[in-house]
């Protein structure tokens, strides 16, 4: 499904696209009941003033300019005032990928190219992974100039919105840092190694989530829920022998899989 269409612009150059969203919910969601009945929690939407319910179609937007003094904008209001440049991803530089911070990044989107950018978008794709980089942009989303990051990959590029350096927070939390000698990094840098595999993400399934639903048959069924077993205490006295013995069990695990 369609997220959005836009425009990618970078010079004279434009490129139209669409972004799709790239992640599905699949979680599971409990309701809230009443625990007297077990009847399901309504929410209500109703005027301050009238005490009416109100349904979707009688919301609009309202900006409070002074105490209870509101001035009603509508989305159409919204979009009017919008430039094309506005409305377009304008490419504001490049920048090395590794330059920037993950907490930077917010939702991702998959572009794909619409009729007659296609040859302009896979030669932007092409470069963009011959130097490693990636192109920052922005546009207006909503009614916020919002931050991107148009990402190459060997199968296309992704868009990601971005936080701005105010919206994040500093590092605060500072700990002590300990020397570390010279065999325990080549030890850690063994262990790192034994366990290197090219990333796919269709290894990694989430297993508490398959719990939880074995967990709602199990109640369905009106059986009595089992607690887990108790994880092993393992206590780390010698962080070589640790190390050691977490390359082990990494060369075998590997050797397995």
């Amino acid at each position: 499904m369609i997220s959005r269409k836009s425009v990618i612009t970078f010079g004279i150059v434009s490129i139209p696209i669409a972004m799709y969203t790239t992640k599905q919910d699949n979680d599971i969601h409990f309701n809230q009941l009443h625990k007297d009945d077990n009847s399901r929690i309504r929410y209500k939407k109703t005027c301050a003033h009238c005490g009416k319910e109100i349904k979707a179609d009688d919301i609009v937007k309202g900006f409070e300019y002074d105490k209870d003094k509101y001035v009603v904008v509508t989305d159409e209001e919204i979009e009017k005032i919008k430039t094309e440049k506005e409305k377009s991803i304008q490419i504001l530089h490049f920048a090395q990928l590794n330059q920037i911070s993950p907490v930077y990044y917010d939702k991702t989107y998959q572009a794909v190219p619409q009729a007659g950018g296609e040859k302009a978008f896979e030669l932007l794709r092409a470069a963009l992974m011959d130097e490693q980089k990636i192109a920052i942009g922005k546009t207006v989303f909503g009614t916020k100039d919002t931050l991107m990051a148009i990402i190459p990959r060997e199968d296309g590029m992704l868009i990601s919105t971005m936080h701005y350096a105010d919206d994040i927070k500093g590092l605060q939390k500072q700990y002590a840092t300990p020397e570390v000698s010279e065999q325990e990094l080549a030890m850690a840098k063994t262990l790192i190694n034994s366990m290197d595999t090219p990333f796919d993400p269709s290894k990694y399934q989430d297993e508490y989530q398959a719990k939880l639903r074995e967990l709602i048959e199990t109640k369905i069924s009106g059986k009595e829920i089992v607690a887990a077993e108790p994880d092993r205490d393992v206590k780390v006295i010698d962080l070589m022998e640790a190390l050691k013995a977490s390359v082990e069990k990494a060369k075998k695990d590997k050797e397995t899989a």
